[in-house]
């Protein structure tokens, strides 16, 4: 016990948390292996680096797949994920010696594709190297079996150094330390953003600095798409996850401050308005209060003048019409009376009917809308910024499958798929009509587990009774509990009513 305290002084200082960008970028880079066999016997042995495009094909140089080009039919290529238990024959698709690029396709998993930033990368700025530098495997590697067995690429750090030309290529100077054998893997941005695919390295003679050479991202881009092969890009510049955290709970701070000022006019006004309808109901009753007893006094005047008119009936002996006189002039007086009893009150008491005072109109109960990506609120590492189409439905169903739970001033749900390495938890905020994304780009071990918390619960179902709800927010609570402490990603979109149902 007494050294509890320390430590936990200790762990109190630490720096926090911080998203593993490269990390998550790490999930689609392999080790490729080529084995060159004649006449049934393995004749040579190469290996190098590469990338994944799309799930089933991978970027890597032609220099490393030089053998495997020229020879087809004697060379066998082997793709070796970063993760797993096995490794996958490919072949070659798309082969230019001139950009140093080749394409491989495979089959039998599905590797999370890399992205590509397409924006302006500075001098000196922070870059990692992915790979499988051999002098590490020489260095490691107890047998051939270790080269086809799937581990963890090194990472190298590094700044970027500028652009020049090599051979009539386009390519990116750099000081990320690379070996033989990180061929065709990617340079990154701090990110986890592609802008270059490892190529070459200088020779350092006497004492020299090494330098690396990488194909720059518009060489890289031209050949995909000169191969037909779509890749994955992103303009948006890198922040960290910490301060885009920071800003958005900012920011949510005061759209909730003045969302309350709003209500708050809002009600002063309403109080305002509700103050002069009662003075203005209160001079209507204070007139008609005035009338009435004006029409009691006449009433009672009159009644007066025909008791009067009796009096000179009965002395001029015209006594029938006498009585007529006496009964219609008391009629009167107790008319008169009557009305001056059941005279309406001056007393104006209405209450404010509450809908005067809210601020905004709630949705209606369905709501096709199209989210538009915030970028100023946002942190984009290898999503997708195109648009989001969203069918909102008042109880919390979305494009009427997914249900979310209530949390105040806004709707949540974390979903865990089976297709995508990633969890998202999404939220919606109806009234201010916000959507937002949070993403945590995971290893398969991570995601393995996160299925496990999330069960069968994946059902895409809504139903918003209170049993399902506490099921679905107990399941929330573990899965939440399991995330790292940061996102990796944080998508932020602005809703509006679209012209079309969403999809």
């Amino acid at each position: 016990m007494r050294w509890l305290f320390p430590i936990l002084a200790i762990l109190g200082c630490a720096s926090p948390a911080a998203a593993d960008d490269i990390g998550a970028a790490g999930r689609g880079v392999v080790r490729v292996v080529t084995i060159a066999v004649v006449d049934g016997q393995v004749v040579g042995f190469g290996h190098g680096s590469g990338v994944a495009v799309a799930p089933n094909r991978i970027v890597t140089n032609a220099h490393v797949m030089e053998l495997a080009d020229r020879y087809p039919d004697n060379v066998v290529i082997g793709v070796v994920p970063s993760e797993g238990d096995k490794s996958y024959q490919g072949k070659v698709v798309g082969y230019d010696s001139e950009r140093d690029l080749a394409l491989i396709e495979f089959k039998g998993v599905a590797l999370p594709r890399a992205t590509f930033f397409t924006g302006k990368v500075d001098d000196g700025e922070a870059v990692v190297a992915l790979g499988y530098p051999g002098n590490v495997d020489v260095a490691t590697a107890r047998s051939a079996a270790d080269y086809i067995r799937p581990q963890t690429p090194v990472r190298s750090e590094g700044v970027f150094s500028g652009r020049r030309t090599l051979s009539g290529i386009d390519v990116l100077l750099h000081t990320a330390n690379i070996a033989r054998g990180n061929s065709g893997g990617p340079l990154l941005d701090r990110c986890g953003r592609v802008i270059g695919i490892n190529s070459a390295i200088t020779r350092a003679e006497d004492g020299d600095s090494t330098f690396g050479f990488a194909i720059a991202d518009s060489e890289v881009e031209d050949f995909l798409r000169e191969a037909k092969q779509p890749f994955a890009s992103v303009a948006v510049p890198c922040t960290s996850i910490e301060d885009r955290l920071r800003q958005d709970s900012e920011a949510d701070a005061r759209a909730a401050a003045d969302a309350a000022t709003a209500t708050r006019d809002a009600a002063a006004r309403a109080a305002l308005a509700h103050e002069a309808m009662l003075a203005t109901a209160r001079t209507d009753a204070e007139r008609a209060r005035e009338n009435v007893m004006g029409i009691a006094g006449l009433l009672l005047v009159l009644g007066a003048l025909g008791v009067g008119a009796a009096g000179l009936l009965e002395t001029q002996g015209d006594r029938r019409r006498a009585r007529w006189a006496v009964g219609g002039g008391a009629g009167l007086m107790i008319v008169a009376v009557l009305t001056f009893v059941l005279r309406p009150s001056d007393a104006v008491d209405r209450p404010l009917a509450s809908s005067s005072i809210v601020a905004a109109a709630a949705l209606p109960p369905t709501a096709p809308l199209v989210c538009s990506l915030i970028p100023e609120r946002s942190r984009v590492t290898v999503s997708s910024a195109a648009d989001v189409r969203l069918q909102w439905h008042a109880d919390g169903c979305v494009n009427g499958r997914t249900q979310y739970l209530d949390h105040g001033a806004r709707w949540e749900r974390t979903l865990v798929p089976d297709d995508e390495p990633t969890v998202s938890t999404l939220a919606f905020d109806p009234a201010r009509q916000i959507y937002s994304d949070t993403r945590y780009l995971l290893s398969s071990a991570q995601m393995d587990a996160m299925r496990k918390l999330r069960g069968q619960g994946g059902a895409k179902t809504c139903t918003a009774t209170p049993t399902a709800a506490d099921r679905l927010a107990q399941q929330e609570d573990a899965i939440r509990a399991a995330l790292p402490p940061l996102p990796n990603e944080k998508l932020v979109y602005s809703c509006a009513p679209a012209s079309a149902p969403a999809h």
